[in-house]
């Protein structure tokens, strides 16, 4: 690697020093901008015309063209010399052909420069004003055929989809649908109209181009509003598969409520507090939605815990007397009470029972259930401990012994006091008391209530069925 450096080193020390060679990359760079033809034909011995008869007609000639400036024409053995100043390319381009077709030229060495002059004329202007203008009026017919005929296909196009969804499409339940297929079985007729249009002015060839760049340009806006766009197609989807319809009770994504309505970017729910709830369609056709009111059945669970002192089957058989007896209660799935679990200090009873949940309230149906099993069991003498609890008396505890027949009076008393606080209880416990007012369904009352809410991108509901 060094004895190569050193060479290179030395080869340009000699090329520098070499005059011969300086002389030659100076000719070279004069010669840079100088543009050499070829002959154009084969060189004569004995030529007819001479030097300055070649010299003195292309001279003429340049002179009288008035395009250039210093010109200057030498003849050598038919190799002419041309020299001067013009003001376009091709001036000099035409300059170096007149040469070359000139009589006797063997090769020309055009050597003109071109030099752009500011011109402060407005002449140019006014002409491409004036074409302008003169197109304009020869253009006139077709616009005029464009402003009728563009119209007209329009107008055609809206009644035939007009047409289409009320007569052709109106099986389709929803709206959206029978708009989106409407026009694009009617897009054809704008088409042709405006392809007659573009046909008589001849621009058919910018159509193409024209479509080509709004192609691209959709691609480009589809993704600046790819969001959009993901819930306008999740709209369609779920206007196709319709997994709820206006009025369900559902949740998604942990949002709870009855469906008001559906448009082209979001899903309106009313919830359980009255609250309106806007979610994104595309983030409903992702997420897992639960239909409560798809069937009007729907199974429900109360948990009770009696004593170890109580009989389970006596309990059971109570629970499930008092479930069959209930309005509310569907008999057919019939209930079940069940042992679920053994606590510490009781037995944990689990019943499971169907209600008509499109017609009675879950929530006051449960409470009236649980009401009313309490009372029940209160009345059998069932007892129903709380949790068992650790307690401590830092003191001790004082311990009264009493005689065996006190004892036993004593005992009698209380459950006798028991007994008789149970039946004042039953007597004073109503079937429906007054905080559960009545079992229905109380999402209708809410939805009369919350009527006159203004929502927000409510104008379209896909939801709503054909007229």
């Amino acid at each position: 690697m060094l004895t190569r450096f050193l060479f290179a080193l030395c080869a340009a020390f000699v090329l520098l020093l070499n005059p011969a060679f300086a002389q030659e990359q100076a000719a070279e760079a004069d010669s840079a901008d100088v543009e050499v033809t070829d002959p154009t034909a084969s060189v004569s011995v004995e030529p007819v015309a001479r030097d300055e008869e070649i010299e003195e007609r292309i001279l003429e000639i340049l002179r009288a063209t008035g395009w250039f400036t210093g010109a200057q024409v030498n003849a050598t053995d038919g190799i002419v010399f041309l020299d001067g100043r013009a003001i376009t390319e091709e001036h000099k381009i035409w300059a170096r052909n007149l040469a070359t077709n000139t009589q006797d030229v063997v090769a020309v060495v055009n050597r003109i420069t071109v030099t752009q002059e500011v011109n402060w004329s407005f002449a140019p202007a006014l002409k491409e004003i004036k074409n302008v203008t003169l197109r304009a009026a020869t253009s006139l017919p077709l616009i005029i055929f464009a402003i009728v005929i563009l119209p007209i296909a329009w107008w055609l196009s809206a009644t035939v989809a007009g047409l289409m969804r009320r007569w052709l499409l109106g099986g389709m339940e929803s709206p959206l649908l029978r708009d989106i297929f409407s026009r694009i079985l009617a897009l054809p007729i704008f088409l042709i109209g405006l392809y007659v249009v573009l046909q008589v002015a001849g621009l058919t060839q910018l159509a193409f181009s024209l479509l080509g760049g709004a192609g691209v340009l959709g691609i480009i806006v589809g993704f600046a509003f790819r969001d959009i766009a993901e819930n306008f197609l999740a709209s369609l989807l779920l206007s196709i598969r319709r997994p709820f319809r206006s009025g369900d009770y559902i949740d998604v994504g942990g949002m709870q409520g009855s469906v008001q309505s559906m448009n082209t970017r979001s899903t309106v729910l009313l919830s359980s507090e009255g609250n309106h709830i806007q979610i994104p369609n595309a983030t409903i056709f992702k997420s897992t939605i639960v239909n409560y009111s798809a069937s009007p059945i729907r199974r429900e669970t109360i948990e009770v815990g009696v004593g170890y002192d109580a009989s389970i089957a006596r309990t059971q058989e109570i629970v499930m007397e008092m479930l069959d007896a209930h309005d509310a209660v569907i008999k057919e799935p019939h209930p079940m009470v069940l042992v679920d679990s053994l606590g510490a200090s009781t037995v944990n009873i689990k019943s499971y029972f169907w209600i008509d949940a499109r017609n009675y309230s879950v929530l006051k149906v449960k409470s009236a259930i649980l009401r009313q099993v309490k009372r029940v069991l209160t009345e059998e003498g069932i007892s129903m401990p709380d949790d068992a609890r650790e307690v401590i008396f830092p003191q001790g505890v004082p311990v009264l012994q009493l005689a065996g027949a006190a004892e036993k009076k004593a005992k009698a008393l209380a459950d006798r006091d028991i007994r008789e606080s149970a039946e004042e209880s039953a007597l004073a416990e109503p079937s429906v008391s007054d905080a559960e007012s009545n079992l229905t369904n109380e999402q209708t009352e809410l939805e009369v209530l919350t009527s006159e809410a203004e929502i927000p991108e409510n104008d379209t509901d896909l939801l709503a069925e054909k007229s």
